[in-house]
Order: structure tokens, then C-alpha cells, then sequence
């Protein structure tokens, strides 16, 4: 059934590719793109687990020891002059475990929205549909992120979303704001017994130099039923760009949720700093530092561990562009912890090192 609906979903896209081309060929204001991105992977962890998982709380390359597909996509992309559309689909390990508790067919969408222009003057549109995350400087792409792994605040946090976007990009495309209605922290699908919407903002300052600042925000109940508790969330993140070479990114999350009783809100937070260092055209580097510390586990459950979850993590990765559309990485990263939340060789331990390389290639046409 699963490879059935799969199928489906790929000859869908198919046509939907047709249809646009031929609104493309009858209107010379149409803009059809096609594209395709494909990360293949390898990552070798020092604890070696197992089952060939590694910590729960990684959805990206999170397979040990065997190459696999983090993900590859195809999408279609049909830009007018009042109205948008995009439709993508999927397969690899990010979708496996990313998108699990959503339903087999929807498991497979990467993209699938429309928008239209409100005004014929401003640049104020609305989108439904399945979107990509208002929040965070980090994507499900990987190519298009300065680190191969994502860092913990990206992991858990939404990579897409389901709703409505309310948006307008000022003239000198210097102020970027946003206002969304939606089904849920990463959700395609509202929770069964949940009817109460969640909603987002976004705020961004681009500079002519390159620099931009980001404010998003989230408010949600994440419980079915009765049980309301609701989750309220800021994500800030800060990008320089100091020289044409070196670039500095900074972010900061926060939130709180309910508890159990819904008299107390629970408080996680996480910052991360970035810097990445051009070597030459085709070779670059990039260092990151972050913390996470969610004690009461609203976000990262850590049953074992009286502290919580809090954990310390670094990492070192170099990129090579050895083509247009195409980079090899590799990354070294570790990860230290107040209390023993990984595992090393079967036993309990407070650290966790591993190794990995990324083959990504894209096409546009």
C-alpha cells in the first residue's frame, strides 16, 4: 500500500510538471522550474549502536555505520505575476523519521502550496498549503547550510509546516514580514482530539552588506482533548557577513510550555554560534559551538537523567564545491552531557563523538 501511494505521489508531480508547462507555453509572464536534490551519506558513530540509530533527538543523518540517503527530492515550481505554486517530493531517511508520525502518504511531501497576490502593487501574498518552516536559519536542505549536520535547535524544531501564510516583503526588500495560521508544530496533520489552531510570526531586516536579523515566533497547544497545554516559542538568529570570506551566524531559542498541571511553564532554551571561513572558490570551512538545556524535557525527553536534558556540542566540517551544483563534506562533531544520555559500546556515557560525509548534488532547469 505504502509503495502504491508513494507511486502516486511521483506520477502526480508528473503531471502537475505537464500542466504547468503548457500554462507556461500560454502566458509569457509564466515561470516554470524543475528541480532535483539528492544527499547521499555516511556517518560513523563512536558508540556504535546496535541498531545502526543514533540518539533519538537527530533526525538528519542519524543512520550509523552504512550509506545511506539523507534526502532527494524533486519539485516543481510555477512562478506568475499573481499567483505561485510549488509541489515536491521525497525520499530518504530525513522523511523517515522526520515526518513518522504523519501518515504514509503524506510522509513523502516535501512542499505542496499555492499562493496568490493581494495586491497588484506590493509584494503581499498568501500561501496555503504544506510550507516550508518559519522558523530557524537551518533547512531540510543541506547544501544550502553552512554545517552538514543540523544543529539541535534546528532537529527540534519545525523543518515544515501546514497552514495559511499572511506575508509582505517591503520595495527595498529590506523588511520581510509574516503572519501564519497552523495546524500544529510541525504538523501536516492536526492532532486527533486537538482543535485548537496554532500560530506563528516572522519578522527579517536584510542590510546591503549581506547581514540580516530574524525574529520568529510560535504559539500552540501541543496536547489532544482536554489536556490544553500550551507551547510559546522565539527563535532569533543574527547573520554578519564581516568580510567577503568570513561570515559569522549567531542564534538563540527559547521557549515555555504548560506543564502537567497547567500552572507552571517549563523552560527550554538553546544558543549557537557559527562561523564560516571561505578558503578559496571551491573549499571552505565552517565551526560551531551550541548549548541545549531543557530540564523538564517539553521538547528532548531524557527519562534517565535527573538534570534533564543538557548538553554542550561542537563541531568542525570542511566543504568542497568540486562542481556548480555539487559539494562534498565532511564533519567531525562532538557532544558532552551533564548526565549519561548517550550510549558508548552498550553502557551509559556522557559523551558522543561521530564522523560524517556527504555527497549533494542539485539540478535546476
Amino acid at each position: 500500500m505504502t509503495r502504491l501511494l508513494f507511486t502516486s505521489l511521483w506520477l502526480l508531480l508528473g503531471i502537475f510538471s505537464v500542466g504547468m508547462m503548457r500554462l507556461q507555453a500560454q502566458s509569457d509572464s509564466s515561470s516554470l522550474v524543475l528541480s532535483a536534490y539528492l544527499e547521499a551519506y555516511y556517518s560513523f558513530d563512536l558508540g556504535q549502536p546496535a541498531d545502526h540509530l543514533r540518539p533519538a533527538f537527530f533526525y538528519n543523518f542519524n543512520r550509523h555505520n552504512e550509506v545511506n540517503l539523507n534526502l532527494g527530492f524533486v519539485k516543481a515550481s510555477l512562478n506568475r505575476r499573481n499567483m505561485r505554486a510549488n509541489l515536491g517530493l521525497m525520499a530518504g531517511t530525513y522523511a523517515q523519521y522526520n515526518l513518522a508520525a504523519e501518515q504514509d502518504l503524506l510522509q513523502h511531501v516535501f512542499e505542496a502550496n499555492a499562493g496568490m497576490k493581494l495586491s497588484p502593487k506590493k509584494e503581499l501574498w498568501l500561501d496555503a498549503g504544506v510550507l516550508p518552516s518559519h522558523i530557524g536559519f537551518e533547512s531540510a536542505i543541506g547544501k544550502d547550510c553552512w554545517t552538514l549536520t543540523r544543529s539541535l535547535m534546528a532537529e527540534n524544531s519545525p523543518y515544515y509546516e501546514a497552514g495559511a501564510r499572511l506575508a509582505y516583503t517591503s520595495p527595498d526588500a529590506k523588511w520581510y514580514l509574516a503572519a501564519l495560521y497552523l495546524n500544529g508544530w510541525q504538523r501536516i496533520q492536526r492532532l486527533n482530539g486537538n482543535q485548537t489552531p496554532a500560530f506563528g510570526t516572522q519578522l527579517t531586516y536584510k542590510l546591503p552588506s549581506g547581514s540580516l536579523f530574524n525574529w520568529s515566533t510560535f504559539v500552540g497547544n501541543e496536547q489532544a482533548g482536554e489536556e490544553e497545554r500550551w507551547r510559546y516559542f522565539n527563535n532569533f538568529y543574527a547573520l554578519w557577513a564581516l568580510s567577503p570570506r568570513l561570515g559569522i551566524t549567531a542564534g538563540f531559542d527559547i521557549g515555555w510550555q504548560q506543564d502537567a498541571s497547567r500552572k507552571k511553564m517549563d523552560l527550554w532554551y538553546s544558543p549557537l554560534v557559527l562561523a564560516r571561513y571561505q578558503v578559496s572558490d571551491k573549499l571552505s570551512a565552517t565551526a560551531r559551538l551550541e548549548y541545549y538545556d531543557d530540564q523538564k524535557g517539553g521538547i528532548i525527553s531524557a527519562p534517565n537523567s535527573s538534570t534533564g536534558f543538557q548538553t554542550f556540542a561542537y563541531s568542525l566540517n570542511l566543504d568542497y564545491s568540486f562542481a556548480t551544483d555539487a559539494v562534498f563534506r565532511i564533519e567531525g562533531r562532538g557532544q558532552l552531557s551533564q548526565s549519561e544520555l548517550f550510549i558508548y559500546q552498550g553502557q551509559p556515557s556522557r559523551q558522543n563523538y561521530f564522523i560524517t560525509t556527504s555527497l549533494a548534488v542539485s539540478l535546476h532547469e
